[in-house]
């Protein structure tokens, strides 16, 4: 009987344990007419060492709604948005893969060799701008 109440009780800890690993999404577009907001995940960030770029995860997400609406990870019911490299000298980028709820999250393996074009929207210059302030301390992949 003691087995078994400690290893309930080690699920339970366990359990409570989970969220604190959850993404932590940071916004770095503005807030559109419609409440929506472009953020990603800086958990997910990491340099690929392969191709020098600063990889990244970003998803829309609805502000102050409640229940709160995405961003979300690839298979949440409101997850929408895309995996992203960026090539912060250049101040490009290019999507690798991109998610909804009827769509998971599929990433080429030749993306490395596809051309990241220059950030011409606003959004996509803050992108740049928020995921390439950090990234020499980034983790390498």
């Amino acid at each position: 009987m003691r087995l078994a109440l400690a290893a309930l009780s080690a699920l339970s800890i366990a359990a409570v344990a989970l969220p604190a690993a959850a993404e932590t999404w940071k916004p770095y577009s503005a807030v559109s007419d419609k409440g929506l907001q472009w953020s990603y995940d800086t958990d997910y960030s990491y340099r690929d060492t392969a191709s020098g770029m600063v990889v990244i995860q970003q998803a829309i997400g609805k502000v102050g709604a409640s229940p709160r609406v995405g961003p979300s990870a690839p298979g949440a019911a409101d997850g929408v948005g895309s995996v992203v490299a960026i090539d912060c000298k250049a101040k490009a980028l290019m999507i690798i893969g991109s998610y909804s709820p009827s769509k998971p999250l599929v990433i080429a393996d030749t993306w490395r060799t596809a051309k990241a074009a220059k950030a011409t929207s606003a959004d996509d210059k803050a992108l740049v701008t928020a995921a390439c302030a950090g990234a020499d301390q980034l983790p390498s992949k």
